[in-house]
């Protein structure tokens, strides 16, 4: 436990004083950690690989940089001197990170070690199933084709996942069905990965009931010990590994829900530092495995923007920021992706006041400057009397809202 954490003293944007937080990757998410920043008073500093992303919009100040090049990290770190850097994405010179938190120039959210742990499937797969010895589905790890082929047919079995080592909402997995999908998988995980590696893990399926993403936040209390605190557990639904739609609470039992957390605890005890988790889990009657985790905010709990009192995004930068956290439930609620449903950029939307007309909706129109028709453009949120009728109207909302080509 680290006990030499303490409450940061907030200052003032754009002058001596002020606090300064850095995030490298400044999607929807990102944009949203920096908004909850603002609000406390904090400067922001939005790092992406390309320009005017979400959360450079709203930042104090953007730069676009190659992050896994770690000699342009580092100086941009020491130019702008952050007494935080907020990793958002997975493709960054965590090397460096390492080296940064190392000297002292700043604090890396929740820590460097994290941020090189999760960056890829296999640290932490490594950590979760064989150091802490958590339940987990099978797995391997394939460098070339014919490794695949093996490890799947003398070990995995099918059906089975394949995926890259490394990337983000779904890019690059397949569920390989029989021995005639193995190569074109294969293919699609090494133009998946956010980085190339000519390395894949496949796992074995689990026949769970449902799967969860239970947000685990750690945050110092009122005695300056890191506390760990549980979100209501996050039920989704997610096509090619993709997430679609969430809700918030998922039933469960007393006793999944217990094993849930104990999981949770174990595993973000070990990674360490401050800040929000999402940790993805599959639950079958009372039993639990692990899958996933992030060191940061995660995608399904975007639904938390409606249905808790603060959203994951206000818990995370509280968190960060060493501040008390409250992770109660405020109403049942769902949220629903918007998706592009065209390659274009500078896209417009139609249908926004009929989809803010369902009862109890609201949207995040997320500002992508490019659209792609599988791209998640934007989120239809909404709340009800129970999550039955908060996930009719979040997609029903989703479903009006239409991406059009922008006027000349």
């Amino acid at each position: 436990m680290n006990t030499q954490m303490k409450p940061l003293i907030i200052g003032t944007p754009l002058t001596p004083s002020a606090t300064r937080v850095m995030l490298l990757g400044s999607g929807e998410l990102g944009k949203e950690v920096i908004i909850a920043l603002q609000r406390l008073g904090v400067e922001t500093i939005a790092v992406d690989r390309y320009a005017d992303a979400p959360g450079q919009q709203v930042a104090h100040r953007a730069y676009v940089l190659n992050m896994m090049d770690g000699a342009e990290l580092r100086a941009l770190i020491e130019k702008e001197k952050p007494q935080l850097v907020v990793p958002e994405i997975e493709a960054i010179a965590t090397d460096t990170l390492v080296e940064i938190e190392r000297a002292g120039l700043a604090r890396v959210i929740p820590t460097a070690r994290a941020a090189r742990l999760t960056m890829n499937r296999e640290g932490i797969r490594r950590l979760v199933g064989e150091t802490l010895g958590l339940p987990v589905s099978p797995y391997r790890f394939a460098n070339s084709l014919e490794e695949l082929r093996t490890a799947i047919t003398q070990e995995i079995g099918y059906p089975c996942f394949v995926k890259p080592l490394m990337s983000s909402s779904g890019k690059g997995q397949t569920k390989v069905h029989n021995e005639s999908e193995v190569e074109t998988a294969w293919d699609y995980a090494a133009s998946g990965s956010r980085v190339s590696q000519g390395r894949v893990i496949v796992e074995g399926m689990i026949a769970f009931d449902y799967e969860i993403t239970l947000l685990t936040v750690r945050a110092l209390g009122a005695d300056q010990q890191i506390g760990t605190h549980y979100c209501e557990p996050i039920g989704h639904v997610q096509v090619n590994g993709d997430y679609v739609e969430s809700w918030q609470p998922q039933a469960m039992s007393e006793l999944a829900l217990q094993r849930a957390r104990d999981i949770a605890k174990k595993v973000t005890d070990d990674i360490g530092g401050l800040g929000i988790y999402g940790v993805e889990l599959f639950i079958k009657g009372d039993d639990v495995w692990f899958s996933e985790v992030s060191p940061r905010p995660h995608d399904t709990g975007m639904v938390t923007m409606c249905s808790q009192r603060f959203s994951e995004f206000e818990l995370h930068a509280r968190a960060i920021l060493g501040l008390p956290v409250d992770v109660s439930l405020r109403a049942a609620g769902a949220s629903a992706v918007i998706y592009g449903q065209l390659d274009d950029a500078g896209i417009a939307f139609s249908g926004v006041a009929e989809a803010l007309r369902v009862p109890q909706t609201d949207l995040r129109l997320f500002g992508k400057p490019q659209a792609f028709k599988r791209r998640r453009m934007g989120v239809a949120l909404a709340n009800g009397v129970d999550v039955t009728e908060a996930r009719v109207r979040a997609k029903l909302a989703a479903s009006l809202v239409k991406p059009v080509k922008a006027a000349n």
